[in-house]
């Protein structure tokens, strides 16, 4: 049987035009194309193959080797942002760090009594009622003026409690009385609570001002917490009422603290710290602040050549209810960085020698797109209240601070004072103390949102510790080395001083090698691309060029086959619609149609016989029948000029 007409055109095309690429009329056309001639052996296999299972396998291999190049290349566009850590070690001069020390207790108890007597009257009442405790005669001078009304009214506000059995039936410490207490109960011990002894414990209720009903009570397991806890509330609302200069004046000065200085060999004095007054820690002073342009380094390592110093530390002027340790608090830290004493200070000792070896150690991590790091805590909304260098402690405070003055409206005493706001007090700000508790409840349990907004510094400097204690002054050396001392400080103490008063402190590095450790990334562009050639070679025998081959073919050349059928049918369905549409006024004209004008009959090659019997008729057209011949263009011209005249007849018959 013959061919239908359309695919025979097909067919002809294909003969006289040999076919390839982008050209081919159908996709299973162009991938056997691609299939023949592409340089990965695997597409080749499946078209040459004979045998089915022969081509299934190699179909199984090829798809599972473009599916392990997917999974190894996805593996190297993930790792490509992993860093390498190296650690350098180098020996040379290093610069000496910058070391803050405060004493443990803030300020002169003595001259403190002015502002603290009505608190310590109230404390010394509390120890009184809960535990019989009597000092017999009260040392408290009671010259107290406006303190006096102001702090009394305060304490009938909040007054110690004390708890029976976990219940909330609580004893007023002023009346004595007991009364039932509101409220949610946040215990601030609860790792130690003694649930087996049905001890006492003591507390304190906060309420909100402007609503009574809402409160939170404040309980510890521990007397001598809750004593501390309530006395530091108090005598921060006092502290925030008195102003800096007044404080500094309360407070020790360098000559009252520092008693000898050496460094790397050499005699130093008083000139060569700095003041720096801390909120809770009163005058601290800074050795190598840095604040005059000049650093000081040290040339070799070990005790004699870093700083030593002999501190005052004069304990029969502690406050006996604000600190109950003795000694100083000291911390190492660059010249840019605020000391942060309350959170990470070393606490020394008296009549000791403390020694204290440093090793340096730079850190330097790679920002973004590495690690989640800030540069210089620019890029980070927190407005930075320290005045000091980017850290991660720096702005975890001040986003507390500022979240303090945006909710209670006042600052907190312990931080630096955002632009615009003052130091919370009772007088000004009645509410601080409930608004406070509930804040920093909020911060501990990470819902403020500091630190999902506060990230890590990426390049810090650390100086890692080593403490040793050795007893100071010995007893043999003792009588003469605390009488020249005595001496020295001269006429500001008359007594002989006593070794419990004061502490030795040595600050060293105890080798001079800097750690410098850093990350680097771990790949670049040029290892990443021979990866992924590696994967390409390896799996498909592939190159750059048969990448950009998979690419035309299978987007480009697939994208413009789909696209031309689409068109044709597009075309072709308009072509319809025209048709339909025009339809009955043609239907007149193809009446008249000559046979050879038959729409049927149109082929490129001449209808045979055969053919011509095969051809369809048209359904809507009656078929247009072929005119009878004009007989008189039979006549047959010939060479004889007369005609016989039977023919004759005929012809005009």
């Amino acid at each position: 049987g013959a061919m239908a007409p359309g695919k025979k055109i097909t067919a002809r095309i294909k003969r006289t035009l040999p076919v390839k690429g982008p050209q081919a009329p159908t996709l299973s056309e162009l991938m056997r194309w691609y299939c023949l001639n592409t340089n990965t052996h695997g597409c080749r296999r499946i078209v040459v193959s004979r045998g089915r299972l022969r081509r299934f396998i190699w179909i199984l291999l090829t798809l599972s080797a473009v599916g392990l190049i997917l999974w190894q290349c996805a593996e190297l566009l993930m790792n490509y942002y992993s860093a390498s850590v190296s650690v350098t070690v180098q020996f040379q001069k290093l610069p000496f760090p910058a070391v803050t020390i405060c004493n443990i207790n803030p300020y002169k108890y003595s001259s403190m009594t002015d502002y603290l007597s009505e608190l310590d009257k109230e404390t010394k009442k509390a120890l009184e009622t809960f535990y019989g405790f009597s000092e017999g005669k009260s040392k408290v001078r009671r010259s107290v003026d406006e303190w006096n009304s102001t702090g009394s009214d305060f304490f009938k506000q909040i007054p110690l409690l004390k708890f029976e059995d976990f219940s909330k039936t609580a004893t007023d410490l002023r009346s004595g009385q007991k009364r039932k207490i509101e409220g949610s109960v946040f215990h601030k011990d609860s790792s130690i609570v003694n649930s087996g002894d049905s001890n006492d414990i003591i507390g304190f209720q906060l309420c909100d001002a402007n609503n009574s009903s809402e409160c939170a009570l404040y309980t510890f397991s521990s007397g001598v917490n809750a004593i501390q806890e309530w006395y530091k509330l108090h005598y921060m609302n006092i502290m925030a009422q008195i102003p800096l200069e007044t404080k500094e004046k309360l407070s020790y000065s360098a000559d009252d603290l520092l008693l000898t200085c050496f460094f790397d060999g050499l005699s130093c004095d008083k000139r060569h710290f700095t003041l720096f007054h801390h909120p809770l820690h009163g005058n601290c002073y800074t050795f190598n602040s840095g604040e005059n342009g000049t650093i000081l380094s040290t040339s070799t390592g070990g005790s004699e050549y870093g700083l030593q110093v002999v501190l005052y530390i004069d304990e029969a002027d502690y406050n006996p209810f604000l600190v109950t340790s003795t000694g100083a608090k000291i911390i190492v830290h660059d010249q840019n960085e605020y000391p942060f004493i309350e959170d990470i200070g070393t606490e020394i000792e008296t009549a000791a020698a403390t020694s204290i070896g440093m090793h340096f150690t730079r850190s330097r991590k790679l920002s973004k797109p590495y690690s989640d790091c800030t540069e210089t805590g620019a890029d980070i909304p927190v407005e930075n209240l320290y005045n000091k260098s980017y850290s991660l402690q720096i702005c975890l405070h001040s986003c507390f601070q500022k979240a303090m003055v945006d909710s209670c409206g006042c600052a907190q005493y312990a931080q630096p004072l955002p632009a615009g706001a003052e130091y919370c007090n009772y007088k000004k700000n009645p509410n601080w103390m409930y608004c406070y508790y509930r804040l920093h409840e909020k911060f501990v349990k990470e819902q403020l949102g500091c630190q999902q907004i506060c990230k890590d510094a990426c390049s810090f400097k650390e100086w890692a510790l080593t403490t040793s204690i050795a007893q100071w002054p010995s007893t043999v050396s003792e009588d003469w080395m605390l009488r020249v001392l005595s001496w020295d400080k001269g006429q500001k103490i008359n007594k002989k001083l006593n070794k419990t008063d004061l502490a030795n402190l040595m600050v060293f590095y105890k080798d001079l090698n800097e750690r410098f450790i850093s990350e680097n990334p771990a790949n670049t562009l040029v290892i990443l691309l021979s990866n992924f050639g590696g994967q390409l070679g390896l799996w498909m025998s592939c190159s750059v060029v048969c990448v950009i081959e998979i690419i035309e073919v299978f987007f480009i050349d697939s994208l413009f086959i789909v696209m031309r059928r689409q068109w044709q049918k597009a075309k072709k369905w308009w072509n319809d619609q025209k048709r339909d549409r025009s339809g009955k006024t043609q239907q007149g004209r193809d009446l008249e149609r000559q046979g050879h004008d038959n729409p049927v009959c149109i082929d490129e090659d001449l209808p045979t016989f055969n053919t011509a019997l095969r051809l369809p008729l048209p359904q809507d057209n009656p078929l247009p029948r072929t005119p009878p011949p004009n007989y008189s263009t039979l006549r047959l011209e010939t060479a004889f000029t007369e005609q016989l005249p039977d023919t004759l007849e005929v012809g005009q018959h």
